[in-house]
């Protein structure tokens, strides 16, 4: 049938998608390769390789890091997105993010202190070459 090599190859294109239900709270830690929806509550810390989406009733207290995000609900503590986070106008977010790219739609509250990492590293790339041409 399949040998060793095709499950692995078929397993890479298999993205995990896990829910968390309206009415569910979770208290704790969640580490998964996959992506998540949150429409109910997460009192704990999430990392995950993949996406987090927070519903507009989803609700996390604690830290959060993933590749993408999209906010809908409500986020307070760290969040920590290595792509794309996209804040939606019903989203309220509190704490400190770091993201390489960033969209807020208007009516966001978007209360955060916010690194992003791109410019972090462009505007360091930029100092050195200035370095570079005055020595």
């Amino acid at each position: 049938m399949f040998s060793k090599e095709n499950k692995r190859t078929n397993e890479k294109f298999v993205s995990e998608r896990n829910l968390i239900g309206k009415n569910t709270k979770i208290i704790g830690e969640i580490i998964s390769e996959g992506d998540f929806r949150i429409d109910g509550t997460l009192d704990g810390n999430i990392v995950t390789k993949g996406r987090i989406i927070i519903g507009e009733s989803g609700l996390i207290k604690g830290k959060a890091s993933c590749a993408n995000a999209d906010i809908e609900g409500k986020i307070s503590g760290d969040l920590q997105v290595s792509n794309t986070l996209t804040v939606k106008s019903t989203a309220t977010i509190s704490g400190d993010v770091i993201v390489s790219k960033l969209s807020v739609e208007p009516g966001a509250s978007f209360n955060a202190t916010c690194a992003m990492k791109g410019a972090v590293k462009e505007l360091q790339k930029n100092e050195k070459q200035r370095a570079e041409k005055t020595a």
